[in-house]
């Protein structure tokens, strides 16, 4: 038994693995004392302890690389902090690819490591030979270097850590395991131990895979699954010396380390093993699991291929410990849907000590500001809608996250496993036309269709997949006739009460106080101006409202207005996605084509842009809403799921005679990054504001009564400023574009492509990004320089603008 805690803490924190010690550090650092951290064991008990203590700074995008990067600075400073040793050394890692594909996507990584400035070199096979010569570097098609990584010893460095956070006041309980959790009426949260009672006002649940059922009992969704991650450690090897850079051989699913003289010799095999938390032992404490040989044998044969040495020298010791893992492989982070100051930090899929350092300082301050200060979306914990903590869903997906660590991260590529989750009600009229489907928050997605003769299949490429010329297809229809797209999945929020009109009014930075019947593209933003929703709104009576979310963020958006919904509001939110399908018919023959199966007047002084109006077609009542999302004429037709099948029919024979063509997802991407229509997560993120994202037009900063984060605007209101969202095209036909690659102006880096696609109806590769300069960002300058956009380490000249290259004017829309 463990020491009492106390009656009561500002701030609980549970768990005392990597996680919880480096946030109960962070947060002592910014000056709080009043924390308690509770572990059930001794600290590192439950995973951290076996972790291989691997240091690696980049990643394969701007955001996830800005918080792995301070790992780096991160761990030296606390080594003099504390005056403790954390084993860190930065011996550098090797990472090595076996085909040219792999060589490239190294490229593209070095390239991202130019903005942060992370030291990284190329290499060619002879060069890598050089680096590790007990490589067979036969088997290497080129390397990368980064010095300035390294590994650590995991054990040292959360005793340096917790020692760290004691000195400033944080206090550490041992021997005390939580058996339950409590919300209170006052908003304070019970945490009950065999030891005692504690009350706080802020609790963080940062327990590794334990964390998915510790949440459960507040009714929080944190979506883990563990898998047996092994290991094995040789016996000591000549080539072995401190200084031998850690190795990366994804294609070979491994990753060696030095070990004491030893060599470490670990796996993310391309499927992992499940395993139930009910089927751990029952001392929960220091697991270790039965070897494997059987599956180990895998990634260990490709070991010794890469390093024939290891055919020849004995194993001291098989690891094999639980590490979870999350549907998306990303982490679970920030304060729990539906329970405020309730915060989760757990599911870091593996990589905990890399990133532990940076998700403990952005979550510190956000338990201490009550918001984040940088963009933390893809690691919400809200993204994650209800199904996906379904334990056979977890169960399945979880193998593949373990094999995602070291898969291949091609563009587009789609999750193979806990499919079909959720399909749309025409997903079998689609599979018969030829649709390969993609997913997203479950959703079974047309991505691209098949003709007559194709396997509608995916062949993953940086540079030409093999949907290219089908999808370039459905771009030329879209633009010279006319395309129907099923884009069911878009979140779908009823908004109701007698507060619905002012409650939505505070929120959004337009004016919602329009007739019935008119659309509204609009943002929510936070209170740094920064954008937190990007959504399109439609009255549908004096006190209701629909709102449409991106699939991938509607959990999210969903979250953020019910947090915002004051006590004493009449408001009420109600997930309607499911009740509703919609059609979207998009390009230059659609208002023909609609005409000719409804008798509601569908001409332009009727029906304008951006309006919603009932229609018939067939049996079914249609809400038609005349909007794009692709730069054409076009109308997103929303069904009740009953009647869509039929109206449906309706449509494709009508279409007959106007040379319709289905079109999927992909097409959707590349028309509207021709169209420089901008997507939330990729262009849009609570660190940029409206204005400079060129979206300045939809903000009413008159308007009465004004709206959360206007305050924050007033300084970017009518002036130059120095970051704003430019376009780009490419002036040579060949290369891809697609997110993440430099942008340079007069040779310097000045920001990185947000979004980038073909552009098939342009000739050539178009992107977006925020470009940054001191003295302001204005068409004279952007028309003045010279801009070059760097892929894979090789630059290529483009054109800039401000405004769309195509249809610049919008006369398309509102034909």
């Amino acid at each position: 038994m463990g020491k009492a805690p106390p009656e009561h803490a500002r701030i609980v924190i549970v768990g005392g693995g990597v996680v919880g010690s480096s946030i109960a550090y962070q947060l002592a650092l910014a000056g709080e004392k009043d924390v308690a951290l509770l572990e059930r064991g001794t600290l590192t008990c439950g995973t951290s302890w076996h972790a291989a203590g691997l240091i690696m700074q980049l990643r394969g995008g701007h955001t996830s690389t800005e918080i792995a990067s301070y790992n780096a600075k991160f761990y030296p400073e606390l080594e003099a902090d504390t005056g403790m040793a954390t084993g860190f050394k930065q011996n550098g890692t090797l990472a090595i690819g076996r085909n040219m594909d792999r060589v490239h996507e190294m490229q593209r990584r070095a390239s991202i490591a130019k903005s942060f400035d992370i030291e990284t070199r190329m290499l060619t096979p002879s060069e890598v030979g050089e680096l590790y010569p007990a490589l067979d570097t036969n088997l290497v098609a080129g390397g990368m270097f980064i010095p300035g990584d390294g590994q650590l010893s995991p054990v040292d460095t959360v005793n340096a850590l917790i020692s760290g956070a004691k000195m400033r006041g944080v206090r550490i309980f041992e021997e005390t395991p939580v058996n339950g959790l409590e919300r209170l009426p006052s908003g304070e949260y019970r945490v009950e131990t065999p030891n005692g009672a504690i009350t706080c006002e802020k609790l963080v649940l940062a327990c590794g895979l334990w964390t998915r059922d510790l949440a459960a009992g507040l009714g929080a969704r944190v979506p883990l699954f563990a898998c047996e991650h092994m290991y094995v450690v040789t016996e000591a090897m000549d080539f072995v010396v401190p200084d031998l850079p850690v190795l990366r051989d994804t294609e070979g699913y491994t990753y060696m380390k030095e070990e004491a003289g030893k060599l470490l010799v670990g796996s993310f095999e391309p499927r992992g093993k499940p395993l139930p938390v009910e089927k751990l032992p029952a001392q929960q404490r220091f697991i270790e699991m039965q070897e494997d040989w059987d599956h180990f044998e895998l990634p260990y044969t490709k070991a010794i291929e890469m390093v024939p040495a290891l055919e020849h020298v004995g194993i001291n010791r098989f690891m094999n410990g639980p590490e979870s893992f999350t549907p998306d492989d990303l982490p679970c982070l920030g304060e729990a849907p539906g329970l405020r100051n309730c915060f989760i930090a757990a599911g870091l899929n593996s990589e905990g000590f890399e990133i532990s350092p940076g998700i403990s300082r952005a979550l510190a301050h956000w338990i201490i500001e009550g918001a984040p200060d940088m963009d933390l979306i893809d690691y919400d914990v809200a993204r994650f809608n209800p199904f996906q903590v379904n334990r056979n869903y977890l169960k399945a997906r979880a193998p593949e996250s373990l094999g995602n660590i070291f898969d291949m991260p091609w563009p587009f590529k789609e999750h193979e496993t806990a499919r079909p989750a959720r399909k749309s009600h025409l997903h079998d009229r689609l599979t018969a036309a030829g649709a390969c489907f993609g997913e997203t928050a479950g959703w079974e997605r047309p991505m691209w269709f098949a003709p007559a003769g194709v396997q509608p299949e995916n062949e993953y490429s940086f540079f030409r997949p093999n949907w290219y010329e089908h999808t370039a297809s459905e771009c030329r229809a879209a633009r010279t006739g006319v395309v129907i797209m099923d884009i069911s999945s878009f979140g779908k929020t009823m908004v109701q009460g007698r507060d619905a009109c002012a409650f939505l009014q505070w929120l959004c930075v337009s004016n919602i106080d329009v007739p019935v019947g008119k659309l509204i593209y609009t943002h929510m933003l936070n209170t740094m101006g920064g954008i937190e929703c990007d959504i399109t709104i439609d009255r549908r009576a004096q006190d209701c409202f629909v709102i449409y979310s991106s699939a991938g963020v509607h959990s999210r958006d969903m979250n953020w207005m019910q947090t915002h919904i004051k006590a004493d509001q009449h408001v009420t939110l109600t997930d309607v996605t499911a009740a509703y399908s919609v059609l979207n018919v998009q390009g230059p023959l659609s208002r023909e084509l609609l005409q000719s199966i409804t008798d509601t007047d569908l001409s332009n002084e009727v029906f304008p842009f951006m309006t919603a109006q009932e229609i018939d077609i067939g049996y079914a009542h249609v809400l038609a809403k005349r909007q794009t999302f692709i730069g054409e004429l076009g109308w997103e037709l929303q069904i009740p799921s009953e009647f869509v099948q039929d109206v449906y029919d309706i449509i494709m024979a009508a279409g007959k005679g106007f040379g319709l063509v289905q079109a999927g997802y992909h097409a959707l991407e590349h028309l509207r990054c021709e169209r420089a229509y901008r997507e939330f997560v990729l262009d849009l993120a609570p660190d940029d504001t409206p204005f400079e994202a060129g979206l300045g037009f939809i903000v009413k900063m008159d308007k009465p009564g004004g709206f959360l984060g206007r305050e924050a605007l007033l300084p970017q209101a009518g002036k130059v400023l120095k970051k704003r969202m430019v376009n780009f095209i490419l002036t040579d036909p060949e290369p891809a574009l697609f997110h993440d690659e430099l942008i340079r102006m007069n040779g310097k880096i000045v920001g990185y492509l947000s979004s980038g696609a073909y552009g098939f109806n342009l000739g050539a590769a178009v992107g977006m990004g925020y470009v940054r300069h001191e003295d302001g960002v204005t068409t004279d300058l952007i028309e003045g320089a010279e801009f070059t956009i760097e892929i894979g380490c090789k630059n290529y000249q483009a054109k800039a603008s401000l405004k769309p290259f195509y249809d610049p004017k919008s006369a398309r829309v509102k034909s």
